[in-house]
């Protein structure tokens, strides 16, 4: 181990460390060393280079301990054993550092190793979710900070890089590690990594606004010159101690403010800003910052619209400093105030505060400022977060596309939401897919850092079960409309079904009677169900028909019991009013035909219920006819004294033979048809039963059928006439 190559390391950690500590750090890279042995950087030189500059970053100008700087000269050995090692040799890894080195450390380079895995895409729009996910996978605020020491690290070594990674690289120090720098107040860590970054995404305009600056160098330091005479002299009457610094704007920010403006590098006014830093107690501090405040703008004009107090207020990030913008020698100067332990805070973050002298010591201190800065981080995802009104970000996962696309979801989202939320076509097809590399079905919950792979079918669509496990809004939303579309689609295709059903089969029925009865069968709510059913084949149009032919007898057979009643009524009202009106002498036909002397004539069947007469024969006794009889006319005109007036008993009961003649087409199974009415429906004894074939593709027959009184026989008729097939049906004699 060649400890001499590491000597500003180890020089670091000697003047700022504790004995222990220099020991553990020494044990450190010697222990990196021979896990790491052979490996090399792109420049050739051992790839414990950079680890070691990495801890010098976070030691000497973050300011972190030792927990930090030991985690940051292991934390290459760790990715690469993530990278390499099977899961039981990297657990013997992990174990093995725990024993020698502590948990903490463990958790900070395990933490380390899977933000390297991260794929990173180049896209200006995924930037805000990249910064949120990198955020989130810092459970231990000092994994960000030591990322953005590896980042800056990098950046100044890109050089030694091969060309192709330039650029990635340097979008993601300028949009991503830059940014995360801004937000903890790391300044000087986010303007280096702006400036490196521009020096290789703009190479031209870097070099121009470079050599611009070299330029104006020497008018700029005689300018600053005479600007702080007058001040100077006026500090020292009033006895404050202070320093004072001249800080050229970055090269990144004048980048910028040129392309902002569209103005040349001539056109930035405040391409510097004067610093006075005042050396005082805390107590005298915010007095003190405004008496320097007092001096500047006696001798110079301030812009009221650029005066910045973080003093009375300061930033969420710590940051602390009076700012203002005054007018001399017709230039724009801006002039900041602040004390030595502001300064520190500006200069590197949170953690110059807790370390600051006089502020506190120890590691009660150490822990307070990692309190604030998680707080902080905690704050800068929320705010983040916010611009997508999302949830804050302890309630989101972010997964990957094969192609390295970055999605943020809610936390429980599945793998069906993940496809809603690339494309609602995707979302609308998908089967299933594969969870890193893993087959995965629409369930599936997703977990931060998953890459997805969606698997889709063309014939699958969205389903009203899939409403019950997905969580974005998105999904839902996609998923109910389409199913509405769907039940639309159903409502017009199975109403447009049963609407031509009902015309070829010719129920006595309109289209609402059908659904109303059809809602009610089968116990729904709305007839747009029933649509549904037809159209997607869950009940079959021969049910249907068999269903609605049904309500149909049972209809007809509680209007034929009905028709009857009130038939019967009327025949009864009638046959008092002509027993009160007739003759006492008139025959009256009850139902024993045994105990008088007459019998029903043969030549028209007369039944209870007909309007009938007798006729007194020679040998026979009386006959009784039909008064429709073919022969009555001929017997009233010839024996007219012959004719006697009769009557059915309103009490006679008994059966009556009668005989209906039906034509119909000759279709199979018409006679059964016909016997199914009669006697299932009706309930009625069919006698005999005679059919033949007749002209014009019919048949004719006839059907003798016993009957209670006339009033049957209407309804009889008319069942059998309802028949599909059916033309006529009449009484013969």
């Amino acid at each position: 181990m060649d400890f001499l190559r590491y000597e500003k390391l180890r020089s670091l950690v000697r003047a700022s460390c504790s004995e222990q500590t220099q020991r553990l750090v020494d044990e450190a890279l010697a222990y990196a060393d021979e896990k790491l042995g052979g490996l090399t950087r792109y420049d050739g030189g051992p790839l414990l280079d950079h680890a070691a500059a990495v801890a010098a970053i976070v030691l000497s100008e973050i300011g972190l301990g030792r927990n930090s700087t030991v985690a940051s000269i292991l934390h290459d050995v760790v990715r690469l054993a993530h990278k390499q090692l099977p899961a039981e040799e990297l657990l013997a890894l992990t174990t093995d550092i725990r024993a020698r080195f502590g948990e903490e450390v463990v958790g900070i380079t395990v933490s380390l190793a899977n933000i390297s895995q991260l794929r990173l895409k180049v896209s200006t729009e995924q930037a805000d979710n990249f910064r949120d996910l990198i955020v989130s996978y810092s459970e231990d605020p000092r994994v960000i900070l030591i990322k953005l020491a590896d980042r800056l690290e990098v950046m100044r070594s890109l050089e030694m890089f091969p060309r192709e990674k330039w650029r990635k690289k340097s979008w993601e120090a300028m949009n991503l590690y830059a940014q995360i720098a801004h937000k903890l107040g790391l300044y000087n860590v986010k303007s280096e990594l702006e400036d490196i970054a521009l020096k290789y995404l703009e190479p031209k305009d870097y070099e121009h606004i470079v050599a611009k600056l070299e330029e104006s160098a020497d008018e700029r330091r005689a300018f600053i010159a005479r600007f702080l005479v007058p001040i100077e002299e006026r500090l020292a009457r009033l006895g404050i101690r202070y320093h004072i610094k001249s800080r050229t704007k970055s090269i990144f920010s004048i980048w910028t403010k040129m392309h902002k403006q569209h103005v040349p590098f001539e056109g930035v006014y405040d391409i510097f800003a004067i610093r006075i830093i005042i050396d005082c107690p805390p107590e005298q501090e915010k007095p003190l910052c405004w008496t320097a405040y007092s001096v500047v703008t006696d001798f110079y004009t301030p812009n009221p619209k650029r005066m910045r107090d973080w003093i009375s207020i300061p930033k969420s990030n710590g940051y602390e400093s009076l700012h203002t913008t005054v007018s001399a020698e017709g230039r724009w100067v801006e002039v900041q105030i602040r004390t030595e332990r502001m300064d520190a805070v500006a200069e590197r973050g949170i953690a110059a505060h807790w370390r600051y002298k006089g502020v506190g010591q120890g590691a009660q201190t150490s822990e307070q400022w990692l309190s604030r800065l998680r707080e902080l981080l905690e704050d800068t995802t929320q705010s983040l977060a916010q611009r997508f009104d999302a949830k804050p970000a302890s309630g989101e996962i972010f997964v990957f596309t094969p192609n390295g696309d970055l999605r943020k979801l809610p936390e429980g989202a599945s793998l069906l939401d993940f496809a809603f939320d690339i494309h609602t076509s995707l979302g609308s097809t998908c089967v299933g897919g594969r969870v890193n590399n893993r087959a995965a079905s629409i369930r599936e919950v997703l977990h931060n850092g998953d890459i997805v792979e969606i698997q889709t079918q063309k014939n699958q669509t969205p389903k009203s079960d899939w409403l019950s496990f997905v969580t974005t809004s998105k999904a839902r939303n996609k998923i109910k409309s389409f199913l509405r579309e769907e039940q639309a689609k159903h409502t017009r295709m199975g109403r447009e079904e049963l609407e031509r059903k009902l015309r070829n089969w010719k129920l006595a029925l309109t289209m609402d009677e059908a659904v109303a009865y059809l809602v009610k069968y089968f116990k729904l709510r709305l007839g747009t169900e029933v649509y549904a059913l037809i159209a997607t084949q869950k009940v079959d149009l021969g049910t249907i028909k068999e269903i609605l032919s049904r309500h149909l007898s049972g209809e007809a057979e509680e209007e034929r019991r009905a028709a009857v009643a009130e038939a019967e009524a009327e025949r009864q009202k009638q046959r008092s009013a002509r027993e009160s009106a007739s003759p006492q002498d008139a025959l009256v036909i009850d139902d024993d035909l045994t105990k008088i002397q007459y019998k029903l004539a043969r030549c028209c069947n007369p039944i209870k219920g007909d309007e009938v007469f007798g006729f007194v024969t020679i040998n026979a006794g009386i006959t009784i006819h039909r008064t429709d009889c073919p022969n009555a006319r001929r017997m009233r005109e010839q024996y007219p004294y012959r004719i006697v007036d009769a009557r059915w008993r309103a009490t006679a009961e008994g059966a009556f033979r009668v005989t209906i003649r039906i034509v119909a087409a000759d279709i199979p199974g018409m006679a059964n048809h016909i016997t199914e009415v009669i006697s299932r429906d009706l309930q009625l004894n069919i006698r005999s039963l005679a059919f033949g074939a007749a002209s014009g593709g019919c048949v004719s027959g006839t059907v003798s059928v016993e009957v209670p009184g006339a009033a049957v026989v209407d309804t009889l008729i008319h069942s059998i006439t309802r028949i599909k097939g059916v033309q006529r049906a009449w009484r013969i004699n």
